[in-house]
């Protein structure tokens, strides 16, 4: 069977879905969470059908998967009311528990959570099309955040359990949280990239609104009950409906003391401007990126090939990570290109429960007509597609395709694909890519292939004042989640790693007292006697 016909028949007949990936589908989520109440919703609802398409009859049509509620104002408004509450100014029982007795919250979800594991990777791989492999890697990656992030709470809690004394001056310094937080995931990472918000706000302290993404929403449905039944009412509030709808509202009444996103900056900016007390109004923020690798003319190609391909194609390149434009040195492109074009058609594609697939259907609603756009626009203007049936469409699945020459005016150069469309340019100076960093709106990562140490040195001391990694002879990442994930430009505000969330999502505050002696026989009244929870000397092992 040829290339084209492999794709014509990528999709499965319906009974060739196994059996138990089909348990619970279609299905049907109308519960939502506020106020510790799981509510049923019988208001209108929105349909969710699956990037994976069924043949029937011979012919692919999307197959449903569920629908879940389209929420109004009324109810996003309850959940803040009921955020607000139980957050109390910072009086409520969230707020005031001690470190520990959060982390033992914490724990619990964990354990309720592993419990529900084999109900939301499904239900995660059926949403996004990611393959099932990755989407229990994106689950055991996210429980092994959680577990991180409580460590790290734990190490910054034994430094914060010690005095002070300055100048006279006796001071205890913790960190406090900042109120109401409102997070908002991503589609290709809903349940990870959501997560890593939502973990550090909760364990710091916070009270939380959760909207899931609009492709990745069922999967929170088996854990509504968990959130329920862990954390005090009021703590999680969980609404599900169109962002444009129940967002807005939630800005305009200038109750959200942070705003969580990881999106699009355009989204950001605009609900940056609702909020009517913007001094108020803490961003933490993951948004684009136009990653570019950098392939010197002494790199390993075998290597530069093989990460390449990760880079730009692991989840169809649908990753804010994803190396989005590739630079060549002249002196290589020919081999480059031809092992590279031989690479792409050769990884593994079809459905995501496929063993070892690598390509799988794209997972929003209309991406490939936007993505088979990007090509038009770049042969138009002399590009071309150098592997065979590359941007080939069937339905929701996009055939990778690599575009050679690309140059600037082309929307593809400039343009973050999000998707399995690749950008080649060769340079004949370094200066090349450099600038077009510079002038790039975007400056989360690069990837640099090459053997010399000079010239890598060259390359790193000017790269990192454009970046915020820079990694050497491998692809761009986020992980380890130890290390910080951020970026210039449009493309971050704040930074993300288990340490620095948890700074992100709290404020440092101090008790102060002169050193007399009064101030000493009251202060260690509270700490012997475990008067308060902030002002105490308490070491969690």
């Amino acid at each position: 069977m040829s290339l084209i016909e492999k794709i014509e028949n990528v999709f499965p007949q319906a009974s060739e879905i196994p059996v138990g990936l089909r348990q619970d589908i279609p299905f049907a989520q109308t519960g939502y969470l506020i106020n510790g109440e799981i509510r049923k919703w019988d208001g209108p609802q929105q349909q969710v059908f699956s990037p994976v398409w069924a043949s029937i009859d011979g012919l692919p049509k999307p197959f449903p998967i569920g629908a879940y509620p389209l929420l109004s104002e009324k109810e996003a408004l309850q959940a803040l009311d009921a955020a607000v509450s139980a957050y109390d100014h910072g009086r409520g029982l969230w707020p005031t528990l001690s470190v520990a007795e959060r982390i033992h919250h914490m724990e619990r979800f964990v354990f309720r959570m592993l419990e529900q594991k084999e109900r939301i990777v499904q239900l995660l791989m059926w949403e996004i099309g990611k393959s099932l492999k990755d989407s229990n890697k994106e689950f055991d990656r996210t429980i092994l955040y959680i577990n991180d992030t409580m460590d790290a709470l734990k190490d910054l809690d034994r430094i914060s359990s010690r005095f002070v004394i300055e100048e006279g001056i006796i001071g205890q310094i913790r960190r406090a949280p900042m109120g109401v937080v409102l997070c908002m995931g991503p589609f290709n990472y809903p349940l990870n990239e959501t997560l890593t918000t939502l973990i550090p706000a909760l364990i710091m302290g916070n009270t939380v609104i959760l909207k899931p993404p609009k492709h990745g929403a069922l999967l929170y449905a088996p854990m509504l009950d968990v959130f329920c039944d862990v954390f005090p009412k009021g703590v999680v509030n969980i609404i599900y409906g169109e962002g444009r709808s129940i967002i807005p509202p939630l800005m305009m009444s200038g109750g959200i003391h942070v705003l969580a996103l990881i999106g699009n900056s355009n989204t950001a900016n605009v609900l940056k401007k609702l909020h009517p007390r913007p001094n108020r109004l803490r961003c933490v923020l993951g948004l684009e990126a136009k990653n570019p690798a950098i392939i010197l003319e002494d790199a390993d190609l075998d290597l530069a090939v093989q990460e390449c391909l990760l880079g730009c194609l692991s989840f169809n390149g649908q990753r804010c990570t994803a190396l989005k434009i590739l630079f060549v040195a002249s002196a290589i492109k020919d081999e480059f290109l031809s092992r590279f074009a031989s690479a792409v058609n050769s990884a593994p594609f079809g459905m995501p429960w496929q063993e070892d697939v690598f390509i799988t259907p794209v997972a929003e609603k209309g991406k490939t007509d936007y993505l088979r756009g990007l090509v038009a626009d770049a042969l138009a203007q002399g590009a071309t597609v150098v592997n065979e049936a590359g941007g080939t469409v069937n339905g929701s699945f996009f055939f990778p395709a690599v575009l050679y020459p690309v140059s600037e005016g082309m929307r593809i150069y400039r343009e973050e694909q999000f998707g399995p469309v690749i950008p080649v340019l060769q340079f004949n100076d370094i200066r090349e890519p450099i600038d077009y960093m510079i002038h790039s709106v975007y400056g989360q990562q690069v990837s640099i292939f090459g053997k010399d140490p000079d010239q890598m040195a060259q390359l790193i001391d000017p790269l990192v004042n454009q970046v915020c990694r820079v990694n050497i002879n491998s692809q761009c990442q986020r992980g380890p989640d130890i290390f910080p994930f951020t970026g210039r430009k449009d493309s971050a505000e704040g930074t993300l790693s288990v340490s620095d969330a948890l700074r992100v999502f709290s404020i440092r505050t101090l008790i102060a007292a002169k050193q007399t002696n009064l101030n000493k026989e009251i202060i260690t009244s509270i700490v012997k006697n475990h008067q308060s929870k902030f002002l105490a000397t308490d070491f969690i092992l």
